[in-house]
């Protein structure tokens, strides 16, 4: 359980090690897949023109790791994105959209995440890819929707799937109290703090997934983003959750993402060694 600040050398190191990466591997995009059932999306336009992802996986390779990536806008603009720094590393990568505020209210675009996460572990296997080894994770918005869906258990049991079984959750400079497009919502001002059951700090819980916190320099940060993720970090120690990390980006604001894809990729590997899986190793 460690709080690090992340200095530049240290940076410019990581992104020397993780680039060049599996370049000898052919990698194929599916694009605007749909993830809720048609008997779901038949009745509802909107959901037929939002709750749709993009597959970017390497072709020919068993048992790769899978990133699925929120993109960030604030619940009320942004659109599914394909990091290109996710890209080519030997893993897959699912850019995800999701309904947005104010056509639908909370909670319909974190059930939207859930849904999407939920077709990843039903369909990964079919491209090649393991279940056991899905990541969740997303900026802003999108960080606290994997937030959201990884320490809530209740959104993932609609589709009989313990959050446990995601293999780890990396928030980018996300919110850990109830997010503030829930509070407009509500007609609560963007500076009122609140924590009720739409606050991953609500969430605590000893037996969550690895949680690996990113957020941007806490002065340059977005309205104390910094501080509530530290305060995640302490009370998930406080709760006896034994996998908690939290990095701050010195220098970086908000849109953090660049320096912070290197240590997503090394968490990756991390988790991914651990369970004795490399993707070095899973190619036919």
């Amino acid at each position: 359980m460690m709080s690090r600040r992340f200095p530049y050398l240290l940076l410019f190191l990581l992104l020397s090690l993780t680039g060049g990466a599996q370049t000898a591997t052919t990698y194929v995009t599916e694009r605007n897949l749909p993830y809720y059932p048609a008997s779901v999306a038949k009745s509802d336009a909107y959901i037929r023109e939002r709750c749709v992802l993009d597959l970017y996986y390497p072709k020919g390779v068993q048992n790769f790791p899978t990133v699925v990536w929120f993109h960030g806008g604030g619940i009320t603009g942004g659109e599914k994105e394909l990091p290109e720094a996710l890209q080519e590393q030997g893993i897959a990568v699912v850019g995800v959209n999701y309904r947005l505020s104010p056509k639908v209210k909370n909670p319909a675009y974190i059930e939207d995440a859930a849904a999407a996460v939920a077709w990843v572990f039903q369909h990964i296997a079919d491209y090649g890819g393991s279940d056991e080894l899905i990541f969740v994770s997303g900026h802003s918005a999108g960080g606290y929707l994997a937030s959201m869906v990884g320490l809530d258990k209740r959104y993932l049991q609609k589709y009989s799937i313990d959050a446990n079984q995601i293999a780890g959750l990396i928030p980018f400079s996300g919110h850990t109290i109830t997010h503030f497009t829930i509070r407009e919502e509500r007609g609560i001002p963007g500076t009122q703090p609140i924590v009720d059951a739409y606050a991953p700090l609500y969430h605590v819980r000893p037996d969550a997934p690895p949680l690996l916190l990113i957020t941007g320099d806490r002065e340059l940060e977005m309205l104390g983003r910094y501080e509530e993720n530290a305060y995640l970090m302490r009370m998930m120690k406080v709760a006896g959750h034994k996998e908690t990390t939290l990095y701050e980006m010195d220098g970086y604001g908000h849109n953090m993402t660049a320096p912070a894809f290197p240590l997503l990729l090394n968490e990756v590997h991390r988790i991914v060694k651990r369970k004795h899986t490399s993707p070095e190793t899973v190619e036919k």
